[in-house]
């Protein structure tokens, strides 16, 4: 993880607030923000999008991270995406540092920043920073890598559940970038993540933190999981249909790309690339790639309702989708 300081806006209590549209995977948040900014045309004004996403900052990862159409991109501004090779690594203090720079340049051109995504450690770190946390040793990172390519890394997530089991529990055993991380604070200070966390509340996006006032947050949390997982099975079957399989073939021949990047260990990304490396059969991925998809979504809900204050819709309820349309149209108001 890069250490950037994290800035705030200036005078940020004092701004309008900035509209930021959250929720777990397969929830709707793109069409949302594409309602919202054919809304706002019909008022004279412009919305631009920032993307609060980690792997649709990726070149080539196209299909299988639902990245905007292009279309979609067409109609808004969007920012954060394509902006890295899979071969780079982005993080969440970078996202809070190039969010807050771009809220800011859009407001100076006279349009209006929309935030939209789930990647909830970027929202932390946007909205109260990562300070807490200590800065990147190569020499432990290195060495637990290794560690992690002997033993695997769900033996090394059981090591953190040992030492940390607040944070192993919303870790997935494979996670090897997070799980990483967590063993490496906690050789660095002695102290797990969780409680490095908890004694700067202030900077937790977690344990019921409240917004920042110069955040309007939406939440599409929906209160029906058996519909949202037959949502996201067939949007995995429509980005095989789509060829998802032939762009990861692709992403296969960049000689600088190995299944421990950050972008190749994307939900989906990591079983088509095990398949295709013969580790796994057709079966064995599809099984794999929606469980790991339904896993983040339930990590997602986790980290939204530890968020006092939010605005939850639900967006499978005609109603309520509508009512986030209304509210999101609210903030405008604000202008």
């Amino acid at each position: 993880m890069q250490t950037e300081p994290y800035i705030q806006p200036e005078n940020a209590a004092e701004v309008n607030p900035i509209l930021c549209i959250v929720g777990p995977t397969g929830a709707g948040k793109t069409n949302l923000a594409m309602r919202f900014v054919e809304y706002a045309k019909t008022m004279g004004l412009t919305i631009e999008l920032i993307s609060m996403d980690s792997a649709l900052v990726y070149r080539g990862l196209d299909i299988g991270s639902a990245k905007p159409s292009k279309s979609e991109q067409a109609a808004a501004r969007h920012h954060l995406i394509d902006i890295l090779d899979p071969t780079e690594v982005y993080s969440a203090a970078r996202f809070a540092n190039d969010a807050t720079r771009l809220c800011k340049e859009i407001r100076g051109r006279g349009n209006i920043p929309v935030v939209v995504g789930g990647t909830m450690l970027y929202w932390r770190a946007w909205a109260h920073g990562l300070s807490s946390l200590p800065p990147a040793n190569p020499e432990i990172r290195a060495r637990l890598d290794e560690e992690g390519k002997v033993i695997g890394w769900p033996a090394m997530h059981t090591k953190l559940a040992q030492i940390d089991p607040e944070t192993a529990e919303r870790l997935m055993p494979n996670d090897s970038q997070r799980v990483q991380r967590a063993l490496e604070i906690y050789e660095i200070t002695g102290k797990p993540m969780s409680v490095l966390l908890a004694d700067s509340p202030s900077q937790d996006g977690r344990e019921g933190s409240a917004i920042p006032s110069w955040i309007h947050l939406v939440s599409l949390e929906p209160r029906d999981r058996a519909k949202l997982h037959q949502n996201l099975e067939k949007r995995f079957n429509d980005m095989l249909a789509a060829g998802f399989l032939d762009e990861v073939k692709i992403l296969c021949t960049n000689p600088g790309l190995h299944a421990d990047l950050p972008a190749i260990r994307s939900v989906g990304y990591r079983q088509a690339w095990e398949f295709l490396d013969g580790q796994i059969d057709h079966n064995q991925m599809c099984y794999k790639a929606l469980a790991a998809t339904r896993q983040l979504g339930k990590r997602q809900l986790t980290w939204l309702r530890g968020i006092a204050g939010r605005n939850t819709f639900d967006p499978f309820n005609p109603i309520e989708w509508e009512a986030a349309l209304d509210y999101c149209k609210s903030t405008l108001i604000q202008k």
